[in-house]
């Protein structure tokens, strides 16, 4: 009889890199991104209002109700062109393949939907038009972006998408890592 004791072997699963977390853009980030986005559109804007402000210099006489009405239709268009110009600029942006504004691509960010997948054009144009709701709160609304779990601003919520570093794994990814075996 053999009465040799032998060491009880211990399995240890092989080491596994943890979950990536979900790195949400806060509120200081996104504001910085917002404040290029405001320089670039507004040379554009500027530019356009020049323009605008130099063809309607034929219209100076006050006295005249008709060139006071092409001043103020003149006015019109320019605002117009500014709300569409800020629609296009941020749905195209958000919805292509870069996922964000030229101050979100400066930052490193991307505006994605709850489960990290690129937005559509339709998403991204709720979310420019919910934007409205964030500001009439006093900006209370943009200012959410730094108090939520998922720094998201009331824009997002609304619109249902999430604004994430470029390295973030994507929500999706990181829930289906979770339950990994």
């Amino acid at each position: 009889m053999d009465y040799t004791m032998s060491s009880p072997t211990l399995e240890v699963p092989s080491p596994t890199a943890p979950p990536a977390s979900v790195q949400y853009a806060g509120f200081w980030r996104r504001f910085v991104a917002m404040l290029i986005d405001t320089l670039a559109l507004g040379a554009v804007y500027s530019a356009v209002a020049v323009a605008g402000g130099v063809s309607m210099m034929g219209f100076r006489n006050t006295n005249d109700p008709a060139a006071a009405g092409v001043a103020m239709g003149g006015f019109m268009f320019l605002f117009l062109i500014e709300i569409a110009g800020g629609w296009l600029y941020f749905a195209l942006m958000e919805s292509s393949s870069n996922q964000g504004t030229l101050g979100k691509m400066a930052l490193g960010l991307r505006v994605t939907d709850l489960d990290g997948r690129r937005i559509s054009f339709g998403k991204a144009t709720g979310r420019f038009f919910a934007k409205i709701l964030s500001g009439m709160t006093l900006c209370i609304g943009y200012l959410m972006a730094g108090f939520t779990q998922k720094k998201q601003a009331l824009h997002d919520f609304v619109a249902g998408t999430l604004v994430l570093t470029k390295q973030s794994p994507v929500p999706a990814q990181v829930a289906a890592n979770a339950f990994a075996s």
